[in-house]
Formats: structure tokens, C-alpha cells, sequence
């Protein structure tokens, strides 16, 4: 799933290539993508691109103060298409093709960005709205988890007691972390993903907060003037932990281990993060005695 970083390098890139062109014809492959219909996705025909925005994880494009804004969720991803197809897609098909926006550019140019999810469980949103704050998603966020001063953040973790893996990729409480980067945060400032967040001490709490920034702006300064096309190996590249399970870890060459719950899993190091011991893989894991 994209995530902050991510998200706020694909805004950049489209103030880089986007504003300043007209939106053409817009299409919609998959009907169920579209969460408004009023405004019509037809209404940004013809309007300028003035400007785009990030929100936790959302992902706008202001073309002359009507928003279309979307939430990629695990599978979807943003491409931008210097030839697109000139024919409208057929809705319903096998594409993972979402949406299409056409533009003109002033240099003549016709080029387009699609907005696409792999596989089969189909979650990616789209809004049109006259203010972002429209999008129920965005109403709900927590503060970005980037504009927090340690003392905010110390705040929202002690209003809350769960374990602290669960609490900082709550977008409510924080906005913007997902599973990657939360197992990312945790192995930099060496805390168990089960530490719990009202007990922890005012010195893991603070790093906790240097390693989330530390990690989310290193992860940003990587992607941002990163092509869409390369930003997903970029984040991969990144990694020391997540999605690394059974290999060593790169800071004391322990194995990578994993713990998996639903239909999700995240990835830690016993030896960096809990002491050498090792976390139950079952959904109601507990640290093994």
C-alpha cells in the first residue's frame, strides 16, 4: 500500500506534470471506483489543473477548485501515460484500469494518468469534491504523522493504550503510516511491536518520534523527483525489515521474523526489538516465555 512518502512523491509529481494542463476526457473503467456522483467525474472536463495535495494517505489533484481525489488502498497505483489509448475503456473489463483523465498541455501534448489496482479485491476510491474535507476519510484523519512536535505525539500516545504496532498506523490517531513504514519506524528505534503505548517511558516515546521522522523524511527525500513508474522499487529498496522475513537483518544479522494475523502481517528483529525473544505467530501473539 502507498504511504506517506509515496503519496507525497506522487503529489509532486503531478504539480511537476499535471498543473498547468487542462483536463480532457475522463473515463472510468470500474464504476465501483467512483464513491460521488455529484459533482459528475464529467465536471473536470475542461477545467485547469491548478494544484495537488496529500492528506495522510489520500491523494488529490485541484483542477480549478474541484477536487478529484483518490485513496489507492493496498493494490492501486497512479501511472502517468504519454500515449494513451484514444478510445474510451470498456467499464466491467479485466484491465486493472480504474480511471483515466486526459489532458492538453500547453506544449500540445496529450498525455494522461491512469489510476489502476491489481488484483482482485477491488478497494481504490475516487472522490470529486469541491473541498477535500468532503471525502469521509479525510474528516476522520489524525494529525500527519510529519507535522507533529514530539510533545503532540507523546500526547496522542498516551490518550490511547494499545500496542503501539496497532496504534501508529491508525489513521485517526496519526495519519499516514502504513504496515511498511510502521515496521520500518519500530526496528529503527528498536521497540517491540507490542510495547504498549501508555506505559512506555518518555525516552522510548522520544525515540520513537526521532525514528519516525527520521525514517519517513529519508523515505521522502528517495522518492520525491522519483518517475511514478520507479516509486514501488524505491520503497522496496528502502527496506530492513518489512517484507524481509527470513533474511538478516542488516544492523546485527539476526533472521527477519514475522508474525501474521488476518490478512495481514508485519515483519520485526528479535534481537533489536524484544530482547532476543520471539513473538508468537498466531493472532492473539504474546511474547513467548
Amino acid at each position: 500500500m502507498p504511504e506517506l512518502p509515496e503519496i507525497e512523491a506522487l503529489a509532486q509529481f503531478l504539480r511537476d506534470h499535471a498543473v498547468g494542463a487542462v483536463v480532457g476526457r475522463v473515463d472510468v473503467a470500474a464504476l465501483s471506483a467512483v464513491k460521488t456522483f455529484d459533482p459528475p467525474v464529467t465536471a473536470l472536463s475542461g477545467r485547469d489543473v491548478t494544484g495537488a495535495g496529500r492528506w495522510g494517505k489520500f491523494l488529490g489533484m485541484d483542477c480549478g477548485g474541484l477536487w478529484l481525489i483518490t485513496h489507492l488502498s493496498r493494490g492501486g497505483w497512479l501511472r502517468w501515460v504519454d500515449e494513451p489509448n484514444p478510445l474510451p475503456p470498456k467499464p466491467g473489463g479485466k484491465s486493472p484500469l480504474a480511471l483515466r483523465v486526459h489532458f492538453f498541455t500547453p506544449e500540445g501534448a496529450t498525455p494522461a494518468i491512469d489510476l489502476t489496482e491489481a488484483g482482485t479485491k477491488k478497494r481504490l476510491a475516487v472522490y470529486v469534491v469541491e473541498d477535500p474535507k468532503m471525502v469521509p476519510g479525510i474528516a476522520r484523519l489524525g494529525p500527519d504523522a510529519l507535522g507533529l512536535t514530539e510533545d503532540e505525539f507523546a500526547a496522542l500516545l498516551k490518550s490511547t493504550s494499545q500496542r503501539i504496532k496497532t496504534a501508529i498506523v491508525d489513521q485517526t490517531l496519526i495519519a499516514g503510516i502504513g504496515n511498511a513504514y510502521s515496521d520500518e519506524i519500530l526496528h529503527t528505534a528498536k521497540i517491540s511491536p507490542f510495547a504498549n503505548t501508555r506505559t512506555m517511558s518518555a525516552e522510548t516515546v522520544a525515540q520513537l518520534y526521532t525514528a519516525m521522522r527520521t525514517v519517513l523524511l529519508d523515505a521522502v527525500d528517495r522518492s520525491v523527483g522519483q518517475d511514478a513508474a520507479r516509486l514501488k522499487g524505491e520503497k522496496r529498496s528502502g527496506m530492513r525489515v518489512h517484507a524481509r522475513t527470513g533474511q538478516p537483518c542488516p544492523v546485527c544479522g539476526d533472521t527477519v521474523r514475522e508474525v501474521s494475523y488476518a490478512e495481514r502481517s508485519f515483519q520485526y528483529c528479535a534481537t533489536c526489538q524484544t530482547g532476543g525473544k520471539v513473538l508468537a505467530d498466531r493472532r492473539m501473539s504474546r511474547l513467548l516465555k
